[in-house]
């Protein structure tokens, strides 16, 4: 049981035609949700992007998406579940991601890491994932062990 003071999501969005996505997204852990935005923020194509909550900040409005407020802990890594939220929007509403890591306390003796195995060593249009509202908007994530 400890706090948790820090998250860290890595996207990595596809190199392809309409990849990039002008849509929200929204990481849920721990039994929140949280929305990911930064200036210049990763979601363009062939962007490999670090969103991070809480301690060291770089999202828009950090206040509104802290994970110490209120806080959030590592027993409820497990409780609820891990996923990102696509909310499309704007003219390419669609996303395609390549791959995704989220680390909750990344700076501690024993970070947390989520992940999607089917991503993981992607080589192909077979191990990317299309995020949209005609085929579905999350993608949920599980501990990944390396």
């Amino acid at each position: 049981m400890a706090a948790i003071t820090k998250i860290e999501a890595y996207f990595y969005t596809a190199d392809v035609n309409g990849a990039g996505t002008d849509g929200l997204v929204y990481l849920g852990i721990a039994g929140r949700e949280f929305l990911l935005a930064a200036d210049g923020g990763g979601f363009k194509r062939g962007a490999k992007f670090s969103y991070i909550l809480g301690k060291d900040a770089n999202v828009l409005n950090p206040d509104y998406n802290d994970p110490r407020k209120p806080a959030l802990d590592t027993d409820d890594l497990d409780r609820y579940p891990v996923y990102i939220r696509l909310e499309p929007e704007g003219d390419n509403p669609a996303w395609c991601l390549e791959r995704i890591t989220v680390t909750a306390n990344p700076d501690s003796k024993v970070p947390h890491v989520f992940d999607n195995p089917r991503l993981v060593g992607t080589s192909g249009d077979s191990d990317r994932i299309w995020l949209y509202k005609e085929g579905g908007k999350q993608l949920f994530l599980k501990r990944y062990d390396g």
